[in-house]
């Protein structure tokens, strides 16, 4: 299938690439259909890319690749609503958010990853929801380099 993005043009999407989220993403209820793109060959990051609205795409990272020890369980309706059957099929993604200080002279770059709000994918079905977490144990927004 191909798809028009306004950060990549147009690319070509595998149809058994493609996740479908049973619930859209928080703000973006009425975005279902997404494809997860390499953001280079050697980085941790990826573009979720929104097949519904093409200037629509996320930036994610695997969670433990920044929090050694995150973890977490997910609800029996979640369990049921992914088709998970084993924890194998589940995998998990967090959003970043990429900033430019503009204030310091130097202009550095802050990262943040949205650890409340984690991203489980069911791997083999290709099945995907965003679950809030308790925000008191993760953050919103969780600084990283």
């Amino acid at each position: 299938m191909k798809i028009d993005t306004t950060r990549f043009g147009t690319i070509e999407i595998d149809n058994n690439k493609i996740i479908n989220f049973v619930r859209g993403i928080l703000g973006f209820p009425k975005d279902k259909r997404y494809a997860l793109l390499p953001h280079r060959e050697d980085s941790p990051f990826f573009w979720l890319q929104s097949l519904d609205s093409p200037e629509l795409a996320f930036i994610v990272i695997n969670p433990s690749l920044i929090v050694s020890d995150y973890s977490f369980e997910v609800s029996d309706d979640i369990e049921k609503s992914l088709e998970l059957e084993s924890p194998e099929q589940a995998e998990s993604l967090v959003i970043v958010t990429i900033r430019r200080n503009e204030i310091n002279k130097d202009k550095k770059i802050e990262m943040t990853a949205n650890l409340l709000g984690p991203i489980v994918i069911n791997v083999e079905k290709r099945l995907a929801c965003q679950v809030v977490l308790d925000p008191n144990k993760y953050p919103v927004r969780y600084e990283f380099n």
